[in-house]
């Protein structure tokens, strides 16, 4: 892997059915969305809903899997859900899913179909190696309020994406900061498929494996590499 992810031990102890594949990508072409991909975000809500056939999303198994780990974490699921289950329950409404840019617009996609956390970080951006760790409180996380760049320091024993530069992600996959966010101008990438128990690891690879040929459709000729479970 050109960039080195690892997984904190006190991380894996506090959520041991935890899974993550990454799938990285260079020569990637971004730009505003378009209607194949607003068609990808309409069929991924359809897809939502044969899968909770009437459920809410947080009753959906692996959404209460999340809910119980941020729980386990000092986090309300109920005021700071995962990113799945935020974008699902957009999915649902009436408004409909966002339309952001091409590429987000594809991740956004396998997440909602899948129910599975999808991130997507430009490695242009990404400065060192990724850890998924839980935070000591110093950590600094720049983020944007009422439109002006502001620095947040996530909870004491908070779980984060972080690079050497600080944190890319809080609350594990809840809120991704601006400095890593793929733009219509990104080229190179990393997206992270993230699943806890019960999800068989076999449905986070055929989404992982989906991503991958989303991707070539609609940027073709770039490099895509699909890691291996972790």
């Amino acid at each position: 892997m050109t960039l080195t992810l690892t997984v904190s031990d006190e991380v894996r102890a506090l959520a041991p059915g935890f899974t993550h594949i990454a799938v990285e990508a260079q020569g990637l072409v971004n730009g505003p969305s378009t209607e194949g991909t607003s068609a990808l975000l309409d069929d991924a809500a359809r897809r939502l809903a044969v899968r909770l056939d009437g459920r809410p999303v947080h009753e959906d198994p692996h959404m209460a899997a999340w809910r119980e780990t941020y729980t386990a974490f000092g986090s309300k699921p109920n005021r700071t859900r995962n990113s799945a289950e935020a974008l699902a329950k957009r999915a649902l409404t009436d408004a409909g899913l966002p339309r952001i840019n091409v590429l987000v617009d594809i991740y956004n996609a396998i997440s909602v179909a899948h129910l599975i956390p999808v991130g997507g970080e430009d490695t242009d951006h990404i400065q060192g190696a990724m850890n998924l760790v839980r935070a000591t409180g110093d950590e600094d996380f720049v983020t944007v309020a009422a439109g002006e760049e502001t620095v947040e320091h996530p909870d004491a024993g908070e779980v984060v994406w972080r690079d050497d530069a600080g944190v890319t992600c809080r609350r594990w996959n809840w809120r991704q900061g601006p400095r890593t966010r793929l733009t219509e101008t990104s080229v190179s990438a990393i997206f992270l498929l993230e699943s806890l128990a019960p999800m068989p690891v076999a449905e986070v690879e055929a989404a992982g494996a989906e991503l991958a040929e989303l991707l070539e459709k609609f940027s073709p000729g770039a490099r895509i590499t699909v890691h291996a479970p972790a």
